[in-house]
C-alpha cells in the first residue's frame, strides 16, 4: 500500500511538473564584459545559388576571446529576411543575440536577404 501512495504521489508531481517544463524556454544569455572588435574587411566569395542570402561574418565568445566566425551564404526562406546576429551593450555588459530568419513584415533593424 505504501508503494502505491508514493507511486500516486509521483505521477501527480510529474503531472504538475510536465507542464511547466514544456513550456520553460531554453535561450541562453551570454554577458561578456570587453565588447567585439571591429569586423575585419569583409570578404564575400560568389553565391552558389542566385537566391542565396549572404549571411554577414560576426564575432563569437569561445569563453575566452572573441573569434571571428566567416560569412556564408544560406538557402533563403520566402517571406523571410535573415537577421544577422550581434552583440548588444546593456549596462555594462555585452550580449550576444544570435542571428535568425523573421517574418519580412515590417520587421525593424538590420537584415539580408529578398524582400519577397
Amino acid at each position: 500500500m505504501r508503494t502505491k501512495n508514493i507511486l500516486s504521489g509521483l505521477l501527480i508531481a510529474a503531472g504538475i511538473a510536465l507542464p511547466i517544463a514544456a513550456g520553460a524556454r531554453t535561450d541562453v544569455s551570454i554577458g561578456v564584459n570587453i565588447g567585439p572588435p571591429p569586423p575585419p574587411a569583409p570578404v564575400v566569395v560568389p553565391a552558389p545559388q542566385p537566391a542565396n542570402v549572404w549571411a554577414p561574418g560576426y564575432w563569437a565568445w569561445d569563453g575566452y576571446r572573441y573569434v571571428w566566425v566567416e560569412g556564408r551564404w544560406i538557402a533563403p526562406r520566402p517571406g523571410y529576411v535573415w537577421v544577422a546576429p550581434r552583440w548588444e551593450h546593456r549596462g555594462p555588459r555585452w550580449f550576444f543575440v544570435e542571428g535568425r530568419w523573421a517574418p519580412h513584415h515590417g520587421h525593424p533593424g538590420h537584415h539580408y536577404g529578398p524582400h519577397r
